[in-house]
């Protein structure tokens, strides 16, 4: 496994040398978490009813945004129902690094305890990891590597994205033109997805791709973020998960 450049500020914030750039918000990360990821996808109220929903992400980092969404799917989604949550991550942190980031929510220390306890000690490709929870099952994916070429490989079409990379400006890969037309090919028809980022080219990316873009208010004093709905689906050869 590959080391991760990873310095930590202000006691338990994670911060990513390699790309100059914190792993959630200074401010407060499961807040943004639930304001753009969640809220901007129109989660949870989307769970109620499905019995199969699917969530795809750029940028794992250190689970927050999936425990964020493990918390809503138990608490809307109907028994018997599935979630699929596919993540794709260059780097993977390790289960010490989960742990602690995750530390800074005494609340959510149950579920993060789960995911360290089944993350391997030392994933050599894809984690794979499966979740009961009251009656309900969560199927967690995270194709390591870059993401355009993960993305590519796969068939599923998503009924929500969280494009959550490092700051465009820091990690413009994650954001090009390519890989939003990527994840446009892999998005169902309506899909939705969400970011912190209102950079003028990666809504421009989205809009090529298919996206109706909007402009939405940012967490936390940030002006803005973006959100939109696939309106002008791309050809593709995918299926729904």
């Amino acid at each position: 496994m590959q080391h991760v450049p990873l310095s930590w500020h202000a006691g338990d914030m994670p911060y990513s040398e390699e790309f100059g750039d914190f792993y959630y918000s200074k401010a407060d990360g499961r807040a943004e978490c639930r304001h753009v990821f969640l809220a901007a996808n129109g989660l949870p109220e989307r769970f109620v009813g499905k019995q199969n929903f699917f969530i795809a992400e750029l940028g794992f980092g250190t689970g927050l945004n999936f425990i964020e969404t493990w918390s809503a799917w138990e608490a809307s989604a109907a028994t018997g129902a599935r979630l699929e949550f596919h993540s794709f991550e260059l780097r993977l942190l390790d289960r010490d690094d989960i742990e602690r980031a995750l530390s800074a929510w005494p609340d959510l220390a149950a579920k993060a305890c789960e995911l360290v306890k089944l993350w391997p000690s030392q994933p050599d490709g894809d984690v794979r990891i499966d979740f009961e929870c009251q009656g309900k099952t969560i199927h967690l994916h995270i194709h390591r590597g870059l993401a355009l070429e993960q993305l590519s490989a796969e068939t599923f079409a998503a009924d929500a994205w969280f494009l959550d990379g490092f700051s465009p400006a820091r990690n413009p890969d994650m954001w090009s033109v390519e890989l939003m037309r990527a994840v446009a090919e892999h998005t169902v028809e309506g899909g939705t997805f969400a970011t912190y980022s209102a950079a003028g080219w990666v809504r421009r990316n989205l809009q090529a791709a298919g996206f109706k873009v909007q402009k939405r208010p940012g967490h936390s004093g940030k002006r803005d973020m973006s959100a939109g709905i696939l309106t002008n689906a791309p050809d593709r050869h995918t299926e729904t998960g």
